[in-house]
């Protein structure tokens, strides 16, 4: 599957500014632009294993495309939400649990880069991971 594979962190764009629209306090922002993330994926048709390890946390999750699920970001912020596949891009709608915002990314693969993008409020960031 396209996704499959481990994906080291490699650039961010506009991030800071996003995390700060989501009420990331000043010290966290600056620690989480720099935590080292990587992104393992295991696909399976439409069922998706995923392991997050960075700096601060290592988590793993299951989940199923079009499936509601409840996922934390790092900073604790909750979320519920699914992932859907459009083509060749991953789709996350997720609503933040403390205040009913919409939360959406997206994941797409180009060349050897996975290119997580993000819109809060209008305000949109990207990470761009290399396949490592």
């Amino acid at each position: 599957m396209t996704f499959n594979g481990t994906w080291k962190i490699d650039r961010n764009e506009n991030y800071e500014k996003f995390m700060e629209q989501m009420g990331i306090n000043m010290v966290k922002r600056k620690l989480a632009a720099h935590d080292n993330l990587k992104i393992t994926i295991e696909q399976s048709g439409d069922k998706f294993h995923v392991k997050e390890s960075s700096n601060f946390r290592t988590l793993d999750l299951d989940f199923t495309l079009g499936v509601t699920f409840e996922y934390s970001l790092a900073d604790g912020t909750e979320l519920s939400g699914s992932w859907t596949t459009e083509g060749d891009t991953m789709k996350g709608v997720f609503i933040r649990k403390d205040n009913g915002k919409q939360l959406i990314t997206t994941r797409i693969i180009q060349g050897d880069e996975l290119i997580q993008s993000y819109n809060y409020e209008g305000v949109d960031a990207k990470r761009i991971f290399k396949r490592g």
